[in-house]
This record gives C-alpha cells, sequence and structure tokens, in this order.
C-alpha cells in the first residue's frame, strides 16, 4: 500500500507560479513512476506530468514548456512546478504512484486560477 499527500494548492493570478508537492508514504520501495493528473468534475482525470524513477518525464502537450515535475527519492516526494498558469489550469491536481502494477492516488488539491 502507499499513501499520498498532497499540499500547494491555492488562488493564483494568470501568469503566476505555484508549486504543489506529494509526499508518499508505506511501500515506497515499489513505486515505479509518479505523476499529477487534473480533474474538472464532470470530466476526464487526465495527465498533467509523470515521472519515473529514472528520472525519465512525460509532459501532457497543454503544460510542456510552463510546467515542470521533479522528484526527490530521498524525500518520497513528487513536485509539479508551475509557471505562467492560465485560467484553464484550474483543476483539482491528484497525484498518482504507480507501485507494482497498481495505482495510488491522493485526495487532490485545488488549483484556482482567476484574475
Amino acid at each position: 500500500q502507499v499513501q499520498l499527500v498532497e499540499s500547494g494548492g491555492g488562488l493564483v493570478q494568470p501568469g503566476e507560479s505555484l508549486r504543489l508537492s506529494c509526499e508518499a508514504s508505506g511501500s515506497i520501495f515499489s513505486i515505479y513512476a509518479m505523476g499529477w493528473y487534473r480533474q474538472v468534475p464532470g470530466k476526464q482525470r487526465e495527465l498533467v506530468a509523470v515521472i519515473t524513477s529514472g528520472g525519465i518525464t512525460n509532459y501532457a502537450d497543454s503544460v510542456k514548456g510552463r510546467f515542470t515535475i521533479s522528484r526527490d527519492n530521498a524525500k518520497n516526494k513528487v513536485y509539479l512546478h508551475m509557471g505562467s498558469l492560465k485560467l484553464e489550469d484550474t483543476d483539482v491536481y491528484y497525484c498518482n504512484a504507480d507501485a507494482d502494477g497498481m495505482n495510488y492516488w491522493g485526495k487532490g488539491t485545488l488549483v484556482t486560477v482567476s484574475s
């Protein structure tokens, strides 16, 4: 079992930056990849960014060049630095861990971009 706790969401204005953090606990040795997804109520959860234990990253086209995912294996944390935020980035952001072929999710943190 893997437990994930997100933090760092909040209200920002367009063009500003925000950093999300996710701390993993439990069977962390089994984690292969960690990532961030987002979901607006009524819509499907979509991938934002993912990073493997080896540091390979992948991003949604909509955030490439603006968001950066990083991982601190020593602290069991993954971060999402979000820059040049847009109104359409408003969403609940969920941390995800892929461990032993199973997906684990955090409870989510709300990011609101508003002028």
